[in-house]
């Protein structure tokens, strides 16, 4: 009897010591060789489309937004994109928002801090989410869509910019690892 009991015990020692040792499966690292540079570069573009549309705004360089209508010299920078939304689905609330100031300056403060926090690479995550809400917010404006039925471009950025968030896209080519470790970030982590 007590030689079946040390076989068992060893058996069991032996099948603990030599089974096979499994980790549980991990997502593939995209903030691994290119994939990162990738990241940075949708992150840096996405970044310059929110702080250039802030800029012509201001300063009506004649791309989207001429000179007389710039904000700098009186022109709403919501009042062309939200007058045209008038014969849209949510047209009436819309309208009514267009050339309030405090949707002006709301308005042009998220494109200013948007655009930079995505080309700086800091407060991405605050970055991410007042950016969905703008672009799902300009996407409301114009239901219904009249090239597709529910997918456009601000739909896309939106996805790109969560998608930014969670690849870190902040650290590479940009600061932030250095802003993740100020004292500020550390105590409020809404910030990274």
């Amino acid at each position: 009897m007590a030689t079946i009991e040390r076989r068992n015990q060893r058996t069991h020692l032996d099948a603990a010591t030599t089974a096979p040792r499994t980790t549980p499966a991990t997502a593939p690292r995209t903030t691994a060789g290119p994939a990162r540079y990738a990241w940075a570069a949708a992150r840096i573009a996405i970044g310059w489309v929110f702080l250039w549309a802030f800029l012509d705004k201001t300063f009506g360089f004649g791309f989207a937004t001429p000179a007389a209508k710039a904000w700098i010299n009186g022109g709403s920078p919501t009042t062309g994109f939200l007058k045209g939304t008038a014969d849209n689905t949510f047209g009436d609330l819309f309208n009514t928002l267009a050339g309030q100031p405090w949707v002006d300056w709301l308005f042009m403060t998220g494109l200013a801090g948007i655009g930079t926090a995505l080309i700086l690479g800091i407060g991405m995550r605050i970055a991410a989410t007042t950016g969905t809400l703008l672009l799902l917010l300009m996407w409301a404006a114009e239901l219904p869509l009249t090239t597709n039925p529910f997918m456009d471009e601000h739909i896309v950025y939106a996805i790109v910019l969560i998608g930014l968030t969670l690849a870190g896209a902040g650290t590479t080519l940009g600061l932030g690892t250095t802003w993740t470790n100020t004292t500020l970030v550390r105590r409020l982590p809404i910030l990274k």
